[in-house]
C-alpha cells in the first residue's frame, strides 16, 4: 500500500475550534489527510498525529505512516474508523522505479 499526502497537516480542533491535544501528554494534535492506495484502488484517509509540531509532508509527497493505527468508534448511532501514527515521514528516493540513475 502506498500513501500520498491529499493536505497538508492541520490542528485537529474540537467543536469550538480549539487545538485538541492528547490527554496524557497535552502535546498539540495534527490532521494529515493521505490518499491510501492498494491494487484494489484508492481511499483517502484522515490521520492523526500528536507531535510538538506539524509533519512537514508536502502535497502530493508519497509518505509512510509510522504505527499506523485503524481503530474502530461508534458514538450516537454512528461509526467509523479512525487512522493515527506516531509521525508521518516522506519516504526519500524515486517515486520511479529502482531510484538508480544511468548515465
Amino acid at each position: 500500500m502506498t500513501f500520498t499526502v491529499g493536505r497538508e497537516a492541520q490542528p485537529k480542533t474540537d467543536q469550538n475550534g480549539v487545538q485538541r491535544v492528547e490527554r496524557n501528554t497535552n502535546i498539540p494534535m495534527w490532521s494529515v489527510q493521505l490518499v491510501a492506495m492498494d491494487d484494489g484502488g484508492a481511499e483517502v484517509i484522515t490521520v492523526t498525529v500528536a507531535a510538538p509540531q506539524p509533519p512537514k509532508v508536502p502535497i502530493g509527497s508519497l509518505v509512510t505512516p509510522v504505527a499506523l493505527q485503524a481503530i474502530p468508534w461508534a458514538q450516537n448511532g454512528r461509526n467509523g474508523v479512525a487512522f493515527r501514527a506516531t509521525d508521518i515521514k516522506t519516504v526519500t528516493g524515486s517515486k520511479s522505479g529502482s531510484g538508480a540513475s544511468t548515465s
